[in-house]
Order: C-alpha cells, then sequence, then structure tokens
C-alpha cells in the first residue's frame, strides 16, 4: 500500500518536473546556425545599413505603414513616415547604430514572424570613431507576410551614455 502511494506522488510530480526543462528548451534563443536566425540578423544589418547611411527610402521599406516605435526618452512615433521623418530629423548625420556582437536573440513566433532581442552601440560622427558613445536594448517584433519580412513594433529602451 505504501509501495502504490509512493508510485502515484512519483506519478503525479513527474509532470511537473518536466514542465521547467520544456520551459527553458522552448525560451533558448535561436542557434547562430538556424535558418530564422540567420534571416533576421542580415535582415538587422541590411535595416542598419540604410539607417546608418541614410537612406530613408530603404530604411523605411523594413516597416509597415502603421509601425509602433517606442522609445524610452523620445517617446511614442506611429507610423512609418514618422519614424522616417523622426530618423531623418534626429539620426542622419548625428548617429551611426551597431548591434554588440554576441547579444543578438531571435525567437519564432509562431503564426506570426519572430521576435529580435539586443544591444545596440552608438556612435557620433564628432567622437572618435573607435569609442561608441550610448548603449541601449532593443526588441523588433517582426511579421512575415506573404514571404515579406517587416517590422510591426520596436521597443527601444535603457539607453545609457558609456563611461569613458
Amino acid at each position: 500500500m505504501n509501495r502504490l502511494l509512493a508510485l502515484r506522488k512519483i506519478l503525479l510530480l513527474l509532470p511537473l518536473l518536466a514542465v521547467p526543462i520544456v520551459q527553458v528548451d522552448a525560451q533558448s534563443p535561436q542557434s547562430t546556425t538556424d535558418e530564422l536566425f540567420r534571416t533576421i540578423a542580415s535582415l538587422d544589418g541590411a535595416l542598419f545599413d540604410s539607417y546608418n547611411r541614410c537612406d530613408l527610402e530603404k530604411f523605411g521599406a523594413f516597416f509597415i505603414d502603421n509601425v509602433e516605435f517606442y522609445h524610452d526618452q523620445g517617446g511614442m512615433t506611429l507610423g512609418r513616415q514618422n519614424l522616417t521623418e523622426s530618423v531623418k530629423k534626429n539620426i542622419c548625420g548625428k548617429v551611426r547604430r551597431e548591434i554588440v556582437p554576441g547579444t543578438l536573440e531571435v525567437y519564432p513566433m509562431h503564426g506570426y514572424g519572430a521576435v529580435e532581442i539586443g544591444v545596440h552601440r552608438f556612435y557620433h560622427p564628432k567622437a572618435e570613431q573607435s569609442e561608441p558613445t550610448g548603449e541601449a536594448k532593443f526588441v523588433h517584433l517582426w511579421q512575415n507576410k506573404d514571404g515579406a519580412w517587416k517590422i510591426t513594433r520596436v521597443i527601444s529602451y535603457d539607453h545609457h551614455a558609456l563611461p569613458k
């Protein structure tokens, strides 16, 4: 009887022990060899190449018309046109962005696309070229619609100056 009770308890607890393992695996970032990771990393590179070169037409093409952009210091920007104008006014010729190596994470969003998370650094043209002046974290929500990847939401936060 005691053995039967002990076996029942073990069988009841076994699924609970498996849940954290499944959760950890489901939340692990895509490996750098994964196709989704490579796709999003490539898109990120192209996006910020256009950002850094102030190619606003190409830059704007990465976003849906009604994109939502949330910035911890600049507030909310709604719409591709407003976002592009903001980049033109505040970024062009004033700042260059680079992703911090090893910080990029990509997770699939089933039935939608992917979420990209990372840390990026900012360089100002007037500062010494090799020295970043600021750093921030970001989240991009990418939608894959009919084979075309577009950003629908951006959260850019934890902007801070780097120690000199």
